[in-house]
């Protein structure tokens, strides 16, 4: 089932999600399902499953380092069929635009199609860790909103080079990526909701935002969203601080604020597990505030462990 009906169907009621990030090379999709099981309870519609970008790694050929590519965490369109057969729930694969061309991004979206795949997540996707810079791919995409044009036209029968006519075409539901806060590239706030904008308008169907910490950068954003003309359902994204780097990280990789409430509660911690617990019970409070504005999901990410997800969840499902 697509988000937007899951949305629609639950008439109201704020609806649980949460995002995972696939297993490295080498290790056991049990690992994922642990991670899952303890959050199954809360009853998620669907589950977002990341797509990690390619990245070099040297190899030792007799006193020589050989540069080579390499993707980490292979398998997201696998996963997320896996997870759909284990818990029959609808799974959400991150599609982007870094690190794949056009032709591997309709591999995997008749792929997706083939499993009964009805949702896909559309974004740029990162720079690499090489890059100071974004580089498009060649033969890929330099924007999400081309990538969203292309599993829009696919939807219409339209691939790279034909055009098919079947009873058995693609109907994607859509998701594309906000920031509160302005996409750390972007020159403003309202040249980022323009951006915003482009996406919908090439036939997004609804936002999930990049985490943030105060409420009100949410509610601001989804004023100038309506403003602007974008009409589709908007998702907060939250992450529970969990350890005290994360202070610094946290502001540094996704250029966000930290309100000073959160801040100095982490500064008296001794310890991570007492970090860990301040970022659940922050989280805990900010979900109340977001479910009491009337927000249609409440999307968690979880990084892989569930434990404090499953905390904050109990708190307020």
């Amino acid at each position: 089932m697509k988000v937007t009906d899951h949305i629609k169907r639950a008439k109201d009621k704020t609806l649980f999600s949460f995002e995972l990030i696939p297993p490295q090379k080498g290790r056991s999709i049990q690992e994922l399902y642990d991670n899952i099981d303890p959050l199954m309870e809360f009853n998620p519609p669907f589950i977002d499953v990341t797509t990690s970008r390619e990245e070099f790694i040297y190899i030792d050929r007799d006193g020589l380092l050989d540069k080579k590519l390499t993707r980490m965490r292979p398998g997201t369109v696998g996963i997320c069929a896996s997870i759909t057969h284990k818990y029959n729930v609808d799974t959400i694969p991150h599609v982007l635009c870094g690190g794949f061309t056009k032709e591997e991004t309709e591999y995997l979206l008749v792929d997706c199609h083939y499993l009964g795949i009805d949702n896909v997540m559309a974004l740029r996707g990162d720079a690499m860790k090489e890059e100071k810079y974004f580089t498009p791919t060649k033969g890929g995409h330099c924007y999400a909103n081309e990538l969203v044009e292309q599993i829009v036209n696919m939807n219409k029968g339209q691939f790279l080079h034909e055009v098919i006519e079947t009873d058995n075409q693609s109907d994607f539901c859509v998701g594309v990526a906000g920031y509160p806060e302005k996409h750390l590239e972007a020159p403003s706030m309202d040249s980022d909701i323009r951006r915003l904008k482009d996406k919908v308008d090439a036939g997004a169907d609804y936002v999930v935002t990049q985490m943030f910490f105060d409420n009100k950068k949410y509610f601001e954003f989804v004023e100038k969203a309506k403003e602007a003309g974008i009409n589709v359902p908007i998702i907060p994204g939250i992450k529970p601080v969990a350890v005290k780097r994360h202070l610094q990280l946290l502001p540094q990789v996704f250029k966000l604020d930290i309100p000073d409430e959160l801040v100095k509660e982490v500064e008296k911690c001794k310890t991570n597990k007492e970090v860990r617990e301040v970022g659940i019970e922050f989280a805990i409070q900010q979900s109340k505030e977001l479910m009491e504005y009337g927000v249609p999901v409440l999307h968690y990410y979880s990084m892989g462990k569930s434990d404090n997800i499953k905390k904050i969840a109990s708190a307020i499902f």
